[in-house]
C-alpha cells in the first residue's frame, strides 16, 4: 500500500499523527486541499486500511488502572492452530492493552493493565498460567512508558 501514497497522503497522515482531533477543514488547510477532496482522501485511506483508527490517549489512573506490566509467554508446543488458540483466548481478557505475537525466546508479549499487584498475580496464576498452552511466563512491571504519537515516514 505505501508506494500508493503521495506526498498528499504522507501530508495527512503526518498531520492525523499529530492532532487526531483536527477537523476535516484543518487538515485541508495544512495540506492545501479543498476540504471536499480532503474529504475523499481520508475515506479513501481509512476504507483501504492505512489509517486504522484515531484513538485517545487515556490516563489510566482514571480508569483505576494501578499497575501495568509485561507477560512474556513461552508456548508448549509450537503449531499454527496453538499459537491462534492461545493468541485468541488471551487477547480477550479485559486486562490485555496490546498482545504480541513475537520471535525469539518468548512467542507472545502481552501488555496489560491491573488494579495492583494482587491482581497481576491473579491473572498470572488464574488466568494465563492454566494454559495447558503455556510452557513459561515471565513478568516485567512497567514503571513508565511513552508512546510516540507517530511511525517514522520511510517511504517519503
Amino acid at each position: 500500500m505505501a508506494s500508493t501514497l503521495d506526498r498528499i497522503d504522507l501530508a495527512l497522515i503526518r498531520a492525523l499523527q499529530k492532532d487526531g482531533r483536527a477537523s476535516n477543514k484543518e487538515l485541508a488547510a495544512t495540506v492545501g486541499l479543498a476540504p471536499s477532496s480532503t474529504h475523499s482522501r481520508l475515506k479513501r485511506l481509512v476504507e483501504t486500511g492505512v489509517v486504522r483508527g484515531v484513538h485517545a490517549d487515556v490516563d489510566p489512573a482514571a480508569l483505576g488502572v494501578g499497575l501495568q506490566a509485561l507477560l512474556f509467554l513461552r508456548l508448549a508446543t509450537h503449531g499454527r492452530n496453538t499459537a491462534r488458540r492461545v493468541w485468541e483466548s488471551l487477547a480477550e481478557l479485559p486486562e490485555v492493552v496490546v498482545a504480541y505475537y513475537v520471535g525469539g525466546d518468548d512467542d507472545v508479549v502481552l501488555h496489560v493493565a491491573v488494579r495492583d499487584t494482587h491482581h497481576l498475580r491473579d491473572l498470572v496464576l488464574d488466568r494465563v498460567a492454566v494454559e495447558d498452552t503455556i510452557a513459561r511466563v515471565r513478568t516485567e512491571i512497567l514503571f513508565d512508558r511513552y508512546r510516540s504519537p507517530r511511525h517514522p515516514d520511510y517511504v517519503a
